[in-house]
């Protein structure tokens, strides 16, 4: 099941397990698996609410993320501002993603879940209710319309897949 690989990638990384996390990877890589990431969005959400609760300022989510980063040495590779933009708006100020790339914004929700799973030291039982949270907040986003004709990309790989290259 797609959301089954990718709460089992949650949980490797969360336990430093990188050897399952690289074949999952690997799995959730391949062409076809058609999966989405809002898994790991909603899990990342969760994970904030829950450690920040509803009484933070943005200078608490300032200094965790001068924390995390001076703990894991990330420097440039992650972008302070954008790592307490997405916390913030995983707190209630959506407005602040509005300019945050979607690979950005997978970055910093994988690093800052995986820094706040690892540092909780979850029971398999806490995860599991971690991830069905994460799964339910994921049943509520609705499915994306069906773009109305292929991307240039698509329609680039369907011609060479028709020609054998």
């Amino acid at each position: 099941m797609k959301g089954d690989l990718l709460s089992d990638l949650i949980r490797a990384l969360a336990t430093g397990d990188w050897d399952a996390a690289d074949a999952l990877l690997v799995e959730i890589g391949r062409p076809g698996w058609g999966g989405s990431l809002y898994l790991i969005g909603a899990a990342f959400a969760v994970a904030v609410g829950d450690h920040f609760g509803v009484a933070s300022t943005p200078n608490d989510v300032a200094a965790f993320v001068s924390t995390a980063r001076a703990e894991h040495q990330v420097g440039d590779s992650l972008p302070t501002l954008e790592m307490e933009g997405l916390i913030r708006a995983a707190l209630g100020e959506p407005e602040l993603v509005d300019n945050i790339s979607a690979g950005t914004a997978l970055d910093v929700e994988l690093f800052v879940l995986i820094y706040l799973l690892r540092s909780k030291n979850l029971t398999p039982a806490e995860f599991d209710e971690l991830i069905a949270e994460a799964e339910a907040l994921v049943s509520q986003v609705p499915a994306p319309a069906p773009p109305k004709k292929p991307s240039r990309w698509r329609a680039w790989r369907l011609r060479r897949r028709k020609h054998g290259r």
